[in-house]
């Protein structure tokens, strides 16, 4: 996805709530955002109180939404740099084309994965569905690895485990004991909860992560605390594991990571750690260089960055 809002700031991630292991969680309420032309999506992360959780740094839940009186899904190319974006749609099916010459078509239940890198561009469409629903979610990449050859990878099939009436999906990292094929440069995980019928269990955590906690269907209840699909929990390091209630239906993702060690900044569709960085970039869009180009999406031009 591309951060369209018109002026955004400069988010930098040493600004976000210092959490000790002793406090229970933090209540992240999702903002509202526009993504193409007509598609309203929550916005989890980045918040002004939370910008990352581990190395997870943006997270857009799109959805359901029904197509059938739009023109769907439509992002222009446009820029990345210094992240990877995670792909992953419930319901739908959504058209991926960049700079590398990939185009590839992803379902439900599946992954697609781009590493920017250094810098690529890419459009995403959705394909004629009824309904669409789905996450998209950056990931910050370290500084040992921010400048690499950008890269994109499908991911057709994503492992996944029976827990009590649970079935878990492991989309990135590992989750006892199955790991995902998924190539990510931090220690991370991302679960996809999918409750066959009415839950309670106990979840495992690994007490060096930190997490989050965001109902796509339905809710789920931690602690006797009641997450809907408006409200993002954080978990902070120090949790061996995490009693929970899900009613049959929800869905439930889960991100989590070591709590990311280097200061980025994130401004539209860059992760960087200088304010030039993100101008320089900004520039070099502008003058068609560097991120280079998506052919065959038929539509406006390139998205230009916001007022720098």
């Amino acid at each position: 996805m591309s951060d369209l809002i018109e002026t955004p700031k400069i988010l930098n991630s040493k600004e976000c709530l210092a959490l000790s292991s002793k406090c229970l969680s933090q209540r992240i309420e999702t903002r509202t955002a526009l993504v193409g032309d007509n598609i309203t999506i929550r916005r989890a992360l980045p918040h002004h109180d939370r910008k990352t959780i581990g190395a997870w740094c943006f997270l857009d839940h799109f959805g359901p939404i029904d197509l059938k009186s739009t023109e769907g899904l439509r992002i222009g190319p446009h820029p990345h740099m210094g992240l990877q974006t995670f792909t992953y749609p419930l319901v739908g099916e959504i058209l991926h084309r960049d700079s590398l010459g990939s185009k590839q078509k992803i379902q439900p239940g599946q992954v697609n994965l781009m590493t920017a890198g250094k810098g690529i561009s890419h459009s995403e469409e959705s394909l004629p569905d009824t309904v669409l629903h789905g996450v998209q979610l950056w990931i910050a990449l370290p500084d040992s690895v921010r400048h690499m050859e950008p890269n994109f990878i499908h991911y057709e099939n994503i492992p996944s485990l029976k827990l009590d009436n649970l079935q878990i999906n492991i989309l990135a990292g590992e989750f006892l004991n199955i790991t995902s094929p998924v190539k990510v440069y931090s220690p991370l995980v991302g679960l996809e909860l999918i409750a066959i019928e009415d839950t309670i269990t106990t979840l495992s955590l690994n007490p060096t992560f930190e997490y989050g906690i965001l109902p796509l269907i339905g809710n789920i209840e931690i602690a006797n605390e009641i997450v809907d699909i408006d409200t993002l929990l954080y978990l902070p390091c120090g949790k061996p594991s995490t009693p929970v209630r899900i009613q049959k239906g929800s869905k439930i993702l889960i991100i989590g990571g070591e709590p990311f060690k280097e200061d980025i900044l994130i401004w539209w569709n860059f992760v960087a750690r200088t304010k030039e960085e993100m101008i320089e970039a900004a520039n070099a869009w502008d003058n068609h260089t560097v991120f280079g180009e998506v052919k065959g999406y038929l539509g406006k031009e390139l998205i230009p960055p916001p007022l720098k």
